[in-house]
């Protein structure tokens, strides 16, 4: 067995107390403890919480993160350009370089900085903690070469998002191009040594929509508002200028004299509108010590050609203050005439760019259209100061807040400067408008923010919905709740946002303080949905209705407008108005009229929607034209011929109706309905002038004209021009249809008066060159053509060359034409920005339509790579080309284009090629079921006289 343990009796006794004593403590202090958790309940321990990481990828969308907020920049570039090149320098520098510091508030965390830049070559990222002087270590940074055109950079600290404060900088390279786009080079010629011509260059910007980002890093998206302090080291010939007042100092570069100009800082303002030009351009001021002035070429200022644009500028500037109840908030504003331009004019903040024939005039030459060109757009760009300067639109969805307000402005600041305009705002926006919005492929005002990302969605906003259409809407919304109320709820928007990004709901609120009728929801059905209604009124019945226009029969969205019909009878002089909110057909008495009584509705075209009658109505409206057409206000003349005519394409009414409303035109010489009728017949030859309906067709337009020919040939014979504005315009129609029906007088005096320019000095006035030349052009030989092209070579005003460059397309001859059309490949014969008008004209041509869409299709590749979308509008190249279209095989053609384009994935005008395919479909469809109907109508016409 094994063996066992043994203790003592006395060591036994005391094992046992220590053993009671042991149990007697540990219940003691199981007391004690359930005492102390009733009074102190133990709390649960802490969850472990998750820690949220530090983002460092690149955004989901193409838009920038919102942790960092930019608050001021300060930018030096200093570009080499010779503004004429010295004697020892024989090859001319393109290289800019700069750096820029931008001051950011973080407001979330993040380890990374995403920001903009294009065509540049980033040579040093700094990043510095302001709060704790600290320099941030940087891990790495890249351009991202897509459509985001993201500089993103990694850190390996965190930016803290409490409000801390940081500084970027950047060092950067790159080259001035001529793309006329971001800092670009521009080029002149001037008269030099023994009469020789001399280039020079200057260096000029052109930012908006997203082309900041070429000159320099930077959050280039329009709420991403900040201070600017801009300094431009150039050399010591030039002057530098910008947004703000600058000041010059001399310094010594490399062992090189430098100019080194330094600017105010800028208002709080968008990357878009900033400008920077480096230039030998003088300057001329409407008065001494003005804050205005305008630049342009030296030849020019001195000449007197800018003395025009300046006094305008000051009238419609006041009148602006005066309008808005805001002064002009920036110490000076400059205007310059930029020889090289891509867009009209651009309304820099303090520096506005324009087109030559924007701002410049010559006495001799300068035809009144050009002085009233100049006019408008220094009024559009000037109300942009308020319209999209001092108030900006938060991201280009809604780019129609700026442009359409500039647009309606526009029309109300020339007449500051003495011009009556306002009745044309049908004829030039409403019009246009009209076409564009009337195809299934158009767009609303206001788009949601997440369908525009990428610069093509961008830039294709930049169109007629947007300018005119949000001009249109807003000119009718002033008369459904009265001017005064509108203007006065627009100096409290102004006031309200200056120097902020609202969105167009905030416009709402601030027109409903003024009025008791609801501004949202009569707004919102025109800018948030697309298209336009036609109101069909039946005036045996009173019934009215209300549909979505199209040009090509489809199914509309379904979603009524609210829309404020104003109309009259013709036994009642009042003027009545209501508002038709409902979608189904609705009975109203007050459009029931008696047998012998009429309704117009629309008067003067106030609303953006299309009018329909009974056939009965319609007659009666057309025979009260005939009878006496004074009892129809001259806008109504004119937008009923503009209803017929596009009710009539979209299959709504019987196309003779149409064509019956303009023979009332051989008693009326007002503009509006004339402009408007010639338009709308204009279609007819477009779709016929290729066929034997063109013949009776340019017989009836003689037949029309010739008592307008008649009026003006006094006037014609003279060389002097009638004194009311319109009445011009109506001159120059006159001509041109009488010379193009064939017109003896008119073709006799065209040429005429073109051989003896020839021969001598001009005795055209400038008012009817235009059309002269191309009459004279058309009926001549390759001697007329050469000349008109020494002629337009010769030119030194931008407002002549356009007019001798419009002309030049009216040839019959196909050689000149292909060869012309070659000349837009070459930029010292025909200038980049001027490709897409010259092509546009030929195409007008029916003998160079063929020619124009050829060359557009084959040379499409090298014209978008060459020339990209910051120099021509491919939507407007597109458009100008195709509107002759109306057969399967051009419709083929258009969609083959189509599929190519998908192949290369091609970002240019991709809604506008969906617009003419629509159009050309649509041409098609009512040429099938009118041409014969249209040939009957005119050879019934010319049989009865």
């Amino acid at each position: 067995m094994g063996k066992g343990v043994f203790m003592s009796k006395s060591l036994a006794i005391a094992i046992g107390v220590l053993t009671v004593s042991s149990v007697c403590a540990v219940v003691a202090m199981l007391v004690v403890y359930r005492i102390q958790i009733a009074r102190n309940p133990p709390k649960p321990p802490p969850t472990l919480q998750t820690t949220t990481p530090i983002p460092t990828a690149p955004p989901a969308s193409l838009r920038l993160p919102d942790h960092l907020i930019p608050e001021s920049y300060e930018v030096f570039l200093q570009p080499h350009l010779y503004a004429e090149l010295p004697d020892n320098i024989t090859e001319q520098s393109f290289v800019l370089k700069g750096n820029s510091t931008v001051r950011l508030r973080c407001i979330k965390s993040s380890k990374s900085i995403f920001l903009h830049v294009r065509g540049l070559n980033v040579t040093d990222v700094r990043v510095t903690d302001i709060d704790f002087g600290k320099r941030l270590s940087v891990s790495h940074y890249e351009i991202h070469q897509n459509e985001s055109n993201f500089l993103e950079i990694q850190l390996e600290d965190v930016l803290l998002g409490n409000g801390s404060r940081y500084e970027l900088f950047t060092a950067f390279e790159g080259e001035l191009l001529d793309d006329l786009t971001g800092f670009y080079v521009s080029r002149y010629t001037v008269k030099g040594k023994d009469d020789k011509e001399e280039v020079r260059f200057l260096a000029t910007s052109q930012m908006q929509p997203t082309d900041a980002r070429q000159v320099f890093p930077c959050f280039d998206e329009p709420a991403l508002k900040a201070v600017f302090n801009i300094t431009i080291i150039h050399r010591p010939e030039t002057t530098a200028m910008s947004n703000t007042i600058g000041v010059p100092v001399i310094k010594i570069i490399d062992g090189e004299e430098w100019h080194v100009t330094t600017f105010n800082p800028t208002p709080v303002m968008s990357t878009y509108l900033l400008a920077f030009t480096v230039s030998d351009f003088m300057g001329k001021q409407d008065s001494p010590r003005s804050k205005i002035t305008t630049y342009a070429r030296g030849d020019a200022v001195k000449a007197g050609h800018a003395d025009y644009a300046a006094q305008t500028t000051k009238k419609i500037l006041e009148f602006y203050e005066t309008t808005f109840g805001l002064k002009y908030p920036l110490d000076k504003l400059d205007q310059i005439a930029v020889p090289d331009f891509s867009s009209g004019a651009m309304e820099n903040w303090g520096l506005i760019s324009y087109q030559e024939s924007g701002l410049l005039l010559e006495e001799d030459t300068s035809s009144n259209f050009d002085k009233e060109w100049v006019a408008t757009i220094i009024a559009h760009e000037l109300a942009h100061q308020w319209f999209g300067n001092l108030v900006t639109m938060r991201w280009w969805n809604d780019l129609w807040l700026n442009e359409g307000f500039a647009t309606y402005m526009s029309y109300m600041g020339v007449e500051a400067a003495d011009w009556n305009l306002k009745d044309l705002i049908v004829l030039k926006e409403i019009h246009s408008a009209f076409q564009v919005d009337s195809l299934n492929s158009s767009h609303p005002l206001s788009l949601p923010e997440g369908d525009v990302e990428t610069y093509s969605d961008i830039i294709e906003l930049f169109d007629g919905i947007t300018y005119s259409k949000g001009a249109a809407v807003l000119r009718m919304l002033s008369t459904y709740i009265g001017e005064e109320e509108f203007m006065n709820a627009i100096k409290t928007y102004l006031r309200k946002f200056q120097y902020m990004n609202p969105v167009y709901k905030d416009l709402w609120k601030c027109l409903q303080e003024e009025t008791n009728k609801d501004v949202e929801a009569f707004m919102s059905t025109w800018t948030e949905q697309m298209g336009y209604p036609v109101i069909t009124i039946t005036t045996q019945t009173g019934e009215i209705s209300q549909e979505q226009f199209f040009l090509k029969q489809t199914e509309g969205h379904g979603i009524p407008w609210q829309v404020h019909i104003i109309f009259s009878q013709s036994d009642s002089q009042q003027v009545e108005d209501v508002l038709l909110k409902d979608k189904d057909p609705v009975l109203n008495p007050k459009f029931k009229v008696g047998k012998d009584e009429w309704i117009l509705a629309n008067i003067n075209c106030t609303g953006f929607y299309r009018v329909n009658y009974d056939e009965e109505n319609w007659n009666k409206l057309r025979m009260q034209l005939e009878s006496n057409h004074h009892v129809i206000p001259v806008i109504s003349r004119g937008q009923l011929i503009d209803d017929a005519f596009n009710l009539a394409r979209a299959g709504r009414l019987n196309v003779t109706i149409g064509l019956s409303l303009t023979k009332f035109l051989k008693n009326d010489t007002e503009y509006i309905p004339w402009e408007s009728a010639l338009k709308n017949l204009d279609y007819f030859l477009l779709m016929f002038d290729r066929s034997e309906v063109y013949g009776p067709i340019k017989k009836y337009q003689l037949k029309q004209v010739k008592s307008l020919y008649e009026t003006f040939e006094a006037h014609n014979m003279n060389g002097t021009i009638p004194e009311k504005h319109t009445d011009q315009y109506n001159q120059v129609n006159a001509i041109k249809v009488a010379c193009t029906s064939g017109l003896p007088e008119c073709l006799s005096m065209a040429t005429s008066l073109f051989r003896q320019y020839k021969n001598s000095t001009n005795p055209i006035h400038p008012n009817l060159r235009r059309a002269i030349y191309c009459s004279a052009i058309a009926a001549g030989d390759e001697d007329d053509w050469e000349f008109a092209w020494e002629e337009f070579q010769r030119a030194t005003v931008a407002g002549e060359k356009d007019k001798l460059r419009y002309a030049l397309s009216c040839t019959k001859e196909i050689w000149l034409l292909n060869r012309y059309l070659q000349y837009t490949l070459d930029p010292t014969k025909i200038k980049k920005m001027d490709v897409v008008s010259t092509v546009t004209y030929i195409a007008e041509n029916v003998a160079g339509q063929p020619l124009a869409w050829d060359f557009v299709r084959g040379q499409w590749s090298y014209l978008t790579q060459e020339y990209g979308a910051g120099i021509i509008s491919f939507n407007s190249l597109l458009d100008s080309v195709t509107k002759r279209f109306s057969t399967d095989f051009e419709l083929e053609q258009l969609k083959q284009l189509q599929r190519e384009l998908d192949e290369k994935d091609h970002e240019f005008a991709t809604r506008t090629l969906e617009q003419v395919i629509e159009r050309t479909e649509a041409n098609i469809e009512w040429v099938t079921e009118n041409k014969q109907i249209v040939l009957d109508w005119f050879n019934g016409e010319l049989k009865n006289d």
